[in-house]
């Protein structure tokens, strides 16, 4: 009876700490699903057979029934990918390794039965032991746990702004795909109308069969192009369509036919303060900064008690061949001989030093990638501007005058189709350049944690183009010793 009294003494506490222990529901989502809302506008969803869920699925079912813009296309792939669902689960994970981290282990019950040899009678020795190593970290294995699920909040939000990220370029990559498709049609109509009338031509003695076979080179190609484009259309859809976990009849999505003008505003010049704002920003620092707060637990809970490991506190009984019963308690503790837990320290000790060399190596990483997407958007921005102020213009005025030249009779029919061919060509061009735009807008937007944020109308009068930025690209330096860089007239 003393023992178990003992027993109940010693183990009440941690009977209780069990009992209270529970795993809540869609742990740590409330800080993901705040966190992304800020950075993307978008909402998440985690399934759980709620109400909800069906409110989710009208709400995809809508989205498909008209054609997506980038946003749109953005949103549907985060309410329906089954990725990001496997990735929420990491948030139960960790939360899981916190309530455990706050149970005590199980308490041990042995027991021995002894036959007396030489003298009458049965021996038994009863004992119930609790591990005394558990019990003293415990507050250290909460807190460690606890930068652990913190952690957890961070690599899931991350992974849900890469996905939206990837989705985004995804996206302007097909739409543009669509369009060049689109152009490369109208080259190849040109390009069939040219060569039919070169037969014409030909069948009537007014050409050579080289003027013919070039006719037939430039029509033969326009389809080998065509082919290609469809090629690179139809391999982007079905990207973007398994991106937003479509499948079946919902893969009859439709997508906006154009790719959106770029804005008369960008804050792409102030390198400095794009820079300041990626490392406040950067989910990849924040995640750093947390792994080395989990290092740094793990590190104060090896030095104090490495050598403890296998400690032992408890309550015991014996009785004798007699019959007679002692009770008292029971302690076991390793000597710190072979093993006092320099290994241990160590290795917890080098982890901490390694998530501090990691983080500051990533805080470089993020400013070099920075400055370089302002540098790619910049530049994609200025060549968007000279297909618009020059590139644009000219082929449509070589076109008008080649048209004129035509009706008076002064230029062959090839010679317009040839004119019609290159303004389409240009057109093509431009849409790259467009599409190269948005992909570098979407990744340094993506590297800053948010959206760009125009900045304000300078006071200057605004250019004929209605750009505020650098004016379309300048003619190269003159590659002759002495040369000199001349500015387009445009």
């Amino acid at each position: 009876m003393s023992a178990r009294r003992l027993s109940a003494a010693v183990f009440a506490p941690a009977v209780l700490l069990g009992a209270c222990a529970s795993m809540p529901s869609q742990p740590g989502f409330d800080d993901v699903r705040r966190s992304v809302g800020e950075r993307t506008g978008m909402r998440v969803h985690w399934s759980s057979g709620a109400p909800e869920d069906r409110a989710v699925a009208d709400a995809i079912g809508e989205l498909l029934t008209r054609p997506l813009s980038a946003d749109e296309a953005v949103q549907l792939a985060l309410l329906n990918s089954r990725e990001l669902q496997a990735v929420y689960e990491e948030l139960s994970i960790a939360q899981a390794d916190l309530v455990q981290a706050g149970l005590l282990r199980n308490p041990v019950f042995g027991g021995e039965v002894r036959f007396g040899v030489n003298a009458a009678g049965t021996g038994v020795a009863l004992d119930v032991t609790q591990d005394f190593l558990s019990i003293l970290s415990m507050p250290l294995r909460k807190r460690l746990a606890e930068s652990q699920l913190e952690a957890a909040k961070v690599r899931v939000t991350g992974a849900v702004v890469d996905k939206a990220a990837a989705v985004r370029e995804a996206y302007y990559e097909y739409v543009a795909g669509a369009q060049v498709s689109e152009m490369r049609r109208t080259v190849l109509g040109a390009a069939r109308a040219s060569y039919e009338l070169a037969k014409r031509v030909r069948a009537a003695g007014n050409t050579p069969e080289l003027a013919l076979s070039l006719e037939r080179d430039d029509f033969e190609q326009a389809k080998l192009d065509l082919a290609l484009a469809e090629e690179q259309e139809l391999i982007a859809r079905e990207r973007l369509t398994g991106m937003m976990g479509l499948w079946g009849g919902q893969a009859a999505w439709r997508a906006e036919p154009r790719l959106p003008p770029i804005p008369a505003l960008d804050p792409g010049g102030d390198v400095q303060a794009i820079e300041r704002r990626a490392v406040e920003a950067s989910l990849d620092l924040a995640l750093a900064r947390r792994e080395i707060e989990v290092a740094a637990r793990a590190l104060g809970i090896s030095r104090p008690f490495p050598w403890l490991d296998g400690a032992e506190v408890g309550a015991a009984a014996d009785r004798e061949l007699d019959g007679a019963w002692s009770v008292g308690p029971r302690l076991a503790l390793p000597i710190p001989l072979l093993d006092q837990g320099q290994a241990a320290s160590g290795r917890a000790g080098a982890r901490l030093r390694q998530a501090s060399a990691e983080y500051h190596a990533r805080a470089v990483e993020v400013r070099s990638r920075a400055r370089a997407a302002a540098i790619v958007l910049n530049s994609s921005r200025r060549r968007v501007m000279h297909y618009e102020a020059v590139v644009l213009p000219l082929r449509e005025r070589i076109v008008q005058e080649t048209q004129l030249q035509y009706n008076a009779m002064q230029v062959p029919a090839f010679q317009l189709f040839d004119a019609k061919r290159r303004q389409v060509d240009a057109g093509a061009g431009y849409v790259g350049a467009l599409r190269d735009y948005w992909l570098a807008r979407t990744r340094l937007e993506h590297i800053l944690g948010g959206p760009l944020a125009a900045p304000e109308q300078p006071a200057a009068p605004a250019q004929s183009n209605g750009r505020d930025s650098a004016p379309p690209l300048s003619d190269p330096p003159d590659s002759r010793p002495g040369g000199r860089t001349h500015e387009s007239p445009e």
